[in-house]
């Protein structure tokens, strides 16, 4: 099956046309006085300086950012295209696919029900799905699952990516997969997710979204925020950057496809009706930035306690005690069962944020939170390149909403 996005091929291969006016094309969402997060105006503007800056690189049709400063969010914005081809603009209340971000989503519906003693993590995944206790498999468990342990980094057959639409195939295929890395840090990109998601459905005898939905979304009062079923609203994604064949064979040993294959699928219509553990939680930024300021909050939102504080603490304790190389990615990375984690010097979350956690989406999406700034934030941007222009702005970025945040 070869799958080329029609996006691409509409606009630049590798970048996507800048206007050189972008106020028409920026959207403000409700922000605090800047001094409610202990900031000044000059600060807010820097960052959003270094925002626009890396809009300019061409490489992201549309940004969104949210962050929140002792609670308070002093920067809600959107700048450039939801679909870029009918023109439509993203504003701070589109929803855009957080990709990979959507695992910590997952993981937290799986530490609340440890919370409830529905399960414990330490249980073996055949205790709730018997038939993936074979072939080496049934001393797996869902805290192996949850920090990347499990050695199923990907279905053991190759695979097409259109089977994201067929859930119950996947996980039939990892059921029946022999491990390749068990015990080994090896980033599940998407198989653990929808073993997880499963472990969800058998406990809670309801859909994954039904739990995210009555454990989340209502009592926080998200309007998205949900496992596909966004529709026409939601932000649409597009390849750029420079192609590269090391890239793309990559992405087929990670996820199962190229770059452009992942994003033709994740446009179609069916990943609207798939459910994706792993890979397709819709948010707004600030819905985005919101979940993390919960946690930040010890899992509490206004009045209601949507996470125990000694659930949000397991849930962020590091499963190794320095950062161990990734046989998937091939990085230094530090694990939580949910979560990847900040560390000392230059990290995923800036320089000098070793307490932060959060996790990355497809290419340059960020959703975190750093308790030594008091900070929550999201950066949600719907181009997928990994080679391009785009990655000394987004260093700089980091760079500036931790200097100015401090």
């Amino acid at each position: 099956m070869a799958l080329r996005p029609r996006l691409s091929r509409l606009l630049s291969p590798q970048r996507t046309p800048i206007p050189r006016d972008l106020a028409p094309i920026t959207a403000r969402g409700s922000e605090a006085p800047a001094a409610e997060a202990g900031l000044d105006d000059d600060r807010v503007e820097a960052i959003w300086r270094a925002t626009r800056r890396l809009y300019r690189g061409g490489m992201s049709p549309g940004i969104a950012l949210s962050l929140r400063r002792r609670g308070s969010v002093f920067l809600d914005r959107a700048i450039g295209y939801a679909d870029p081809v009918s023109e439509r603009l993203l504003t701070t209340e589109t929803p855009v696919c957080l990709f990979s971000a959507s695992k910590s989503i997952t993981a937290m519906l799986v530490h609340h029900l440890a919370e409830q003693g529905q399960l414990h993590l330490d249980d073996p995944v055949s205790r709730y799905l018997p038939a993936y206790g074979c072939h080496g498999k049934q001393n797996t468990t869902l805290r192996h699952m949850l920090t990347h342990r499990a050695g199923i980094p990907r279905p053991e057959q190759a695979v097409e990516p259109d089977i994201l639409y067929r859930p119950d195939e996947i996980v039939k295929l990892l059921c029946e997969a022999r491990p390749s890395t068990l015990g080994n840090q090896s980033y599940h990109a998407i198989t653990a997710g929808f073993i997880l998601g499963a472990v969800v459905e058998k406990v809670t005898g309801e859909g994954l979204n039904q739990t995210l939905d009555r454990v989340v979304r209502q009592p926080m009062g998200m309007r998205y925020f949900t496992f596909g079923a966004t529709g026409p609203e939601r932000a649409r994604d597009v390849a750029t950057g420079v192609p590269m064949k090391l890239v793309d064979l990559f992405l087929n040993y990670a996820v199962g496809g190229t770059f452009d294959e992942v994003v033709e699928v994740t446009n179609d219509e069916r990943f609207q009706q798939a459910v994706v553990p792993a890979g397709n939680l819709y948010a707004t930024a600030e819905e985005a930035s919101r979940f993390f300021q919960m946690l930040l909050n010890g899992g509490r939102w206004g009045d209601r306690q949507i996470f125990k504080p000694e659930t949000v603490a397991a849930a962020l304790a590091p499963a190794s005690r320095r950062p161990r190389v990734d046989r998937t990615l091939m990085l230094p990375l530090t694990f939580s069962p949910g979560f990847m984690l900040g560390n000392r010097g230059i990290g995923l979350f800036g320089p000098a944020a070793p307490r932060a956690f959060g996790h990355l989406g497809f290419i340059s999406i960020y959703c975190w939170a750093d308790p030594d700034r008091d900070l929550a934030g999201a950066l949600l941007t719907t181009g997928k390149g990994l080679i391009g222009p785009h990655i000394p702005a987004l260093l700089n970025l980091q760079y500036t909403i931790n200097r100015h945040t401090r």
